[in-house]
């Protein structure tokens, strides 16, 4: 039986959900929509999308004999694998699949991927713009706010796919195959969902699972688990470090970004010819430009993409500067160790503003990162005061630990205690949720309240 002629169900309306939905029809396939919101306004969903009209939609309970027909499930990133009625389809037969799995299976064309805890959007758009200056059609898609089943079904095989890929969507994986893989980090994420550190590790490595021998795998020197995780693999593996020269990989020595491989050592760029900064950048870029060795991108075309590149909104993002006080809008820095990077980035006196949805994140790392940097750390939401007491317990200043409501309040208590030649940044080291729909909607707040200051 062809995959056309077997009962797709899709749960999910969101846009990866609508996108994995669209993509079935558009193969003939039969499907159905489900979600687990009793409320979702069906109705509304399909005035907004007029070709659901053909398509059966289920809300709150999936009737039994809908899920009896389903052969195959497909899962938004944001459905846990876990959740009960997932364990009972898969217990009766059911496969699970997630949007990337669907994309792939229906897709055409050749995939590079990145996944890790922190970089995935800036490497994979640097990654993107890289192959654009190489190759006529450029997909760049996944997590980082383009479907891949979006575009799926317009791939060739000419078509190079860069695609940021999260745990979330490495879980539901089967054949899904990149040509070439990256793993920048592998940090404390998400374990409300994975519940482990070892369950998060291993969906992140899942990435590599079905490469080959003749494959790659790109993988960051420096951590210590991605380091064993290398020796491993049967796939050809480039390291990249910001510490250290290699023999083999890509290295930052001084400020020159080299590349040995063979006995052989060219120079990729010097960072002080890019736009974006800090040693988490240049891992990034670093990783970009491997990947792109790796594919067989010319060297020119490689350093002039580089060069070019600007910083990825909502990532340690310049916003402004008013009353000579700068501000850096890093949203998505929605756990620890990627507020980290953006607190060791700042090069002037900061007031931090942080706190948010708890992931179950331990944030004394974080805290010990602010070294004396840190002046006020101004925090709200649902984690305030779990991280309030870490800070004071890392022997932060109670005094200089100031709650706030909401962002506005936020903002215009940084302002009032910053001085000329201080940093304002948002760099919350947690999720949106709660207050806002996502980092995007939260970073785009956060600019808007600081235009509207007064100068």
């Amino acid at each position: 039986m062809s995959r056309m002629e077997q009962n797709f169900l899709v749960f999910g309306t969101g846009i990866s959900g609508i996108a994995a939905c669209r993509l079935l029809r558009n193969k003939h396939c039969r499907v159905v929509l489900y979600d687990g919101n009793a409320d979702l306004d069906v109705e509304g969903l399909r005035a907004k999308e007029p070709w659901l009209a053909e398509v059966p939609i289920y809300a709150g309970t999936l009737p039994r004999e809908v899920a009896e027909q389903t052969e195959i499930a497909v899962l938004s990133p944001g459905v846990p694998v876990d959740l009960p009625i997932v364990k009972e389809w898969e217990t009766g037969g059911i496969r699970i699949w997630g949007e990337i799995e669907l994309a792939y299976v229906f897709g055409r064309g050749r995939i590079l991927a990145v996944t890790g805890t922190n970089g995935k959007t800036t490497t994979t758009s640097l990654l993107g713009e890289i192959m654009k200056r190489a190759f006529a059609d450029v997909q760049v898609v996944g997590n980082i706010g383009i479907p891949y089943t979006q575009v799926a079904d317009a791939t060739t095989d000419a078509t190079v796919v860069a695609a940021e890929i999260s745990s979330f969507q490495l879980e539901t994986i089967h054949t899904f195959c990149p040509e070439i893989s990256a793993i920048l980090n592998i940090t404390p994420d998400h374990l409300n969902r994975h519940h482990t550190m070892e369950n998060y590790q291993k969906a992140k490595m899942a990435i590599t699972k079905n490469q080959t021998e003749s494959q790659t795998c790109v993988l960051n020197y420096e951590d210590e688990i991605l380091r064993e995780f290398g020796s491993r693999l049967k796939q050809r593996v480039i390291y990249f470090s910001s510490r250290r020269k290699l023999e083999a990989g890509i290295y930052l020595e001084g400020e020159e970004i080299r590349y040995a491989w063979e006995g052989q050592k060219r120079l990729v760029c010097n960072i002080s010819e890019l736009q974006i900064f800090g040693r988490h950048n240049y891992e990034n870029v670093m990783a970009a430009a491997a990947m792109a060795i790796a594919f067989g991108v010319p060297d020119t075309q490689i350093r002039d993409a580089l060069r070019e590149f600007r910083a990825v909104e909502h990532r340690i993002e310049y916003v402004t500067e008013k009353r000579g006080v700068r501000f850096f809008n890093d949203s998505k820095g929605t756990n620890p160790d990627a507020a980290i990077q953006a607190v060791k980035a700042m090069q002037w006196p900061t007031l931090l503003i942080g706190g948010g949805y708890d992931k179950g994140s331990d944030y004394e790392e974080w805290i010990r990162a602010f070294e004396g940097k840190v002046k006020k750390f101004v925090l709200l939401g649902a984690t305030r005061e779990k991280i309030a007491e870490t800070a004071k317990s890392c022997g932060f200043p109670a005094e200089d630990i100031i709650f706030a409501e909401d962002l506005r309040e936020a903002v215009d208590v940084c302002y009032e205690n910053a001085k000329e030649g201080d940093a304002v940044l948002l760099s919350p080291a947690c999720a949106s949720w709660g207050m806002f729909q996502n980092y995007e909607e939260r970073g785009n707040s956060f600019k808007e309240m600081v235009k509207e200051l007064e100068e």
